[in-house]
C-alpha cells in the first residue's frame, strides 16, 4: 500500500521539484488553496465540488456561475486566491445544490454535487453505470474494476466453510 501511495504522489514530487508546490497546507491549486478547485457549501446546506483548472474549463465556470468580475481574470495568481475563494463562497451559497446541478451538470465546468452515502446509489450517473448493487438487503459498491472479458461478482460464502473456520478459530487451531 505504501508503494502504491508513493507512486500516486509522483506528480506532486515533480511539481515540488519545479517550484510549483509548497509544503504549506491550502496554498496549492489541488489542496484547497485555489478558488477554482474545491468544495463549497450551497444555500441549502449541501455541497458541490469544482475542479476547473484548465483555462477552457475555468472560462465555463465563470460563465455558468456568473463570475464576470475582472478579479476572476487572475486565475493563477496565488495572492488573489483567498479573496476569490471568499467570493465563490458567497456565489455558491446564493443557490441550492439542486439549482447548481441544473446549471452545471451536462457542461464541461468540472463540477459535481457532493452526495451523501444514501444519495450516491441513486444518482443518475452512478445508477446508469451500475456502480452500486444491493445484496441481501445491503446497498454497497459493486466490485471494481470491471473488465469486459472477466466479469466480477460478489460471491456468497459457503455457510459450511464459515462454520468450520469459526469452529477452528474458537478451538485455537
Amino acid at each position: 500500500m505504501c508503494d502504491g501511495a508513493a507512486s500516486l504522489m509522483s506528480m506532486f514530487f515533480d511539481m515540488a521539484a519545479a517550484g510549483r508546490w509548497t509544503e504549506q497546507r491550502e496554498s496549492n491549486f489541488l489542496d484547497g488553496g485555489a478558488h477554482f478547485y474545491g468544495v463549497y457549501e450551497c444555500g441549502c446546506g449541501r455541497f458541490i465540488s469544482i475542479g476547473s483548472i484548465e483555462p477552457q474549463f475555468y472560462a465555463l465556470l465563470r460563465q455558468h456561475a456568473g463570475l464576470s468580475s475582472a478579479d476572476f481574470d487572475a486565475q493563477m495568481d496565488r495572492k488573489a486566491w483567498p479573496a476569490l475563494k471568499q467570493k465563490l463562497v458567497d456565489v455558491f451559497k446564493a443557490k441550492t445544490r439542486d439549482e447548481w446541478c441544473t446549471i452545471m451538470e451536462g457542461t464541461d465546468v468540472c463540477f459535481a454535487p457532493i452526495l451523501t452515502m444514501a444519495e450516491a446509489p441513486t444518482h443518475p450517473h452512478n445508477a446508469a453505470r451500475e456502480i452500486f448493487v444491493t445484496r441481501h438487503g445491503v446497498t454497497q459498491p459493486a466490485p471494481a474494476p470491471r473488465f469486459s472479458r472477466t466479469p466480477s461478482a460478489i460471491r456468497d460464502a459457503v455457510t459450511a466453510d464459515i462454520a468450520e473456520l469459526t469452529s477452528e478459530w474458537k478451538g485455537g487451531r
